[in-house]
């Protein structure tokens, strides 16, 4: 049931960006954790990468089933049930005594946050049933997502530098609390009146093809493209994928309805907001590296100085719904990546010696375009499908996010990478054990250094500053052209989509 009630449609709108700031806020906060939890619980390598990498292939494998789950059994029951469960699991990653158990509690977060995410956004496209009030919320929504990538580093040094690492998790459990509370009392239920049953057999096809491809991509992104486990996984999920959108087109209940991609805005739009997550994930990466290992700065120092970047997204989410109006759809978005492609060319000026007021410009134009795309696509997908078929819409956009993501830091960290790795001149007399690592990463380079006499410490680590430098700016001005491109495609294909999509609009196309 739709609710009318107009302090309870905005209190909807209030606990799911709540709900989903806490869930980017959380996606960023290991990365500064890390150096402190490996010092106290001693994980291995490969159990360094699992804990880094297992919440986000519960996250991305699990959004379309879940998705699918909220449409069958009521989405604000499974917000509810989903954010008990992330709460639960934050208590236990907080105090995870080993590797193993942290682990184990990753993969958990993940799980409950494949229930959280869909779930808003379905919320949002069912209690808002006006279409400019929709694009409006919508807008909120992306943009309080997208802000919450520039918080979490914030939020993360601000308590690591009073408290143990735990505590960059077990800040979520009173967010739990408080969106459980009033989750109870303002959220209405709403669910697919005739929703079948899901089909088994499509589960684990589309959880093991997507995790497939993240997997491919984050592999490609450390060792390169023809790395046997890079092509295994690809052969994986593009086989698995093939079959499981073969058999979705011949079920009378299908996990994901093909043909919604039939319908051009829903497609267009499920492209741009993988290109929108590619821009501000590789750059979140980028520029973090930059802060702390060119220049020096603390996580906290670092986190502050990408705070302009969610003011941005803040300003590109609340100005699509009235540019809308008057640009339309296409025009807005095409607007927005090439706002992000004119940012990433500003980027390229950024060198060892920053200009913050310069760079501030340059992340605030990056970031509205980045929010001005990320609202409209994301309205424009949910209002694209059927209105009972909206959690599983909700997660084809996450879904395509997440790889976004993944492959944005695979092709500009691949970039990035090789540029640094062509580009740096080590100094004379540098041992050969020392040589080979320091020519992969900046990083690795500051720690040989560590191990060199004075001299020849300052040399290594002023050529790898540099070279890592001159490679961002090569990275950057590759991802200008990339977006940039992009920005004339969407323009295209984004063509004639209306500015306000009616119920009667919102259906898949049929053969």
């Amino acid at each position: 049931m739709v609710m009318r009630n107009d302090s309870r449609k905005w209190g909807t709108l209030v606990i799911a960006c709540l709900a989903m700031l806490m869930l980017s806020v959380d996606l960023t906060v290991l990365h500064l954790a890390t150096p402190m939890l490996t010092a106290d619980l001693n994980p291995s390598a490969p159990q360094l990468l699992w804990i880094a990498d297992v919440y986000g292939f519960a996250l991305a494998g699990l959004l379309v089933t879940m998705g699918n789950l909220g449409d069958r059994i009521g989405r604000r029951r499974l917000l509810l049930i989903g954010t008990a469960a992330f709460g639960a699991a934050s208590l236990v990653t907080a105090y995870a005594p080993n590797a193993e158990l942290l682990i184990a509690a990753r993969a958990l977060l993940g799980v409950a946050g494949a229930t959280i995410m869909p779930s808003t956004l379905s919320l949002i496209r069912n209690v808002f049933t006006d279409s400019k009030e929709r694009t409006t919320a919508v807008g909120v929504w992306s943009s309080i997502g997208a802000a919450g990538f520039a918080l979490g580093p914030v939020v993360g040094g601000a308590l690591l530098n009073e408290f143990w690492w735990g505590s960059v998790f077990l800040v979520n459990v009173p967010v739990v609390l408080v969106i459980l509370l009033t989750g109870l009392a303002v959220l209405p239920e709403s669910r697919n009146p005739n929703p079948g049953r899901i089909d088994p057999v499509s589960v684990p096809l589309s959880v093991i093809g997507v995790i497939a491809f993240i997997y491919a991509l984050k592999e490609a992104a450390h060792g390169g493209v023809g790395q046997a486990p890079v092509i295994v996984a690809t052969v994986l999920g593009v086989v698995t994928l093939a079959v499981f959108v073969r058999r979705q087109t011949r079920l009378a209940e299908p996990l994901i309805d093909v043909r919604l991609f039939r319908n051009r805005a829903f497609s267009a739009s499920v492209g741009s907001a993988m290109i929108a997550m590619f821009a501000m994930l590789s750059m979140s990466l980028i520029f973090a590296q930059y802060f702390q290992l060119v220049l020096g700065w603390s996580p906290l120092t670092a986190g502050l100085a990408g705070l302009p970047g969610g003011v941005g997204a803040g300003i590109g989410g609340a100005a699509a719904a009235p540019l809308i109006s008057r640009l339309g759809r296409a025009g807005v978005v095409a607007l927005g990546m090439a706002l992000a492609a004119a940012g990433f060319a500003l980027y390229s000026r950024t060198g060892l010696e920053l200009d913050y007021a310069y760079l501030v410009v340059a992340m605030i134009i990056t970031s509205t375009g980045i929010g001005l795309t990320f609202a409209v696509v994301n309205d424009t997908i949910i209002a694209s499908a059927p209105r009972e078929r909206a959690g599983a819409a909700a997660a084809i956009s996450e879904t395509a996010t997440e790889m976004g993501g993944a492959l944005g830091i695979a092709v500009l960290g691949t970039v990035l990478n090789s540029a640094y790795s062509a580009g740096l001149t080590l100094p004379a007399g540098l041992p050969a054990g020392v040589a080979v690592p320091a020519g992969e990463t900046l990083s690795a380079a500051l720690s040989a250094a560590a191990t060199l006499p004075s001299d020849l410490a300052s040399a290594l680590t002023a050529a790898a500053r540099q070279a890592f430098v001159d490679g961002m700016q090569t990275t950057v001005l590759t991802g200008a052209g990339i977006l940039l491109v992009l920005s004339a495609a969407a323009l295209y294909a984004l063509r004639g989509v209306p500015k306000e999509i009616p119920e009667e609009v919102a259906e898949p196309a049929h053969a």
